[in-house]
């Protein structure tokens, strides 16, 4: 019964920025870890970021330095700053909460990304 709803995404200009939030909530439950994928058409999906609840992050190559990914422990949300924003960026992007004691994660609905040339 955990919720997790993605919000922040938008259309903007190639150099632009935006600001994804989500949040999980619903019965109790404890956070191994919280993360972002994407989908753009035809493509398979990827990780994005990914970030532990003892704050360990990684990230995918092709948005290393330009994104940003954090979170409040407290208010089981994270969130996805993205500068420098690019075309290829252009996706859906998925939330996803893998929580302790169960196997696969939580999906949110996703939130389009669109970064217009």
């Amino acid at each position: 019964q955990v919720h997790v709803v993605e919000s922040g995404g938008g259309l903007v200009q190639a150099g632009g920025s935006l600001r994804l939030s989500c949040a999980a909530s619903g019965s109790r439950f404890s956070i191994n870890a919280m993360g972002w994928y994407r989908q753009a058409p035809g493509k398979q999906r990827e990780l994005v970021a990914h970030i532990t609840s003892g704050g360990n992050t990684k990230y995918a190559d092709s948005v290393k330095g330009r994104f940003t990914i954090s979170s409040d422990n407290a208010k089981n949300t994270v969130y996805l700053q993205m500068n420098s924003l690019k075309p290829e960026d252009t996706a859906v992007y998925y939330c996803v909460a893998d929580l302790v004691g169960t196997r696969g994660g939580y999906w949110g609905q996703g939130t389009q990304v669109t970064v217009s040339s």
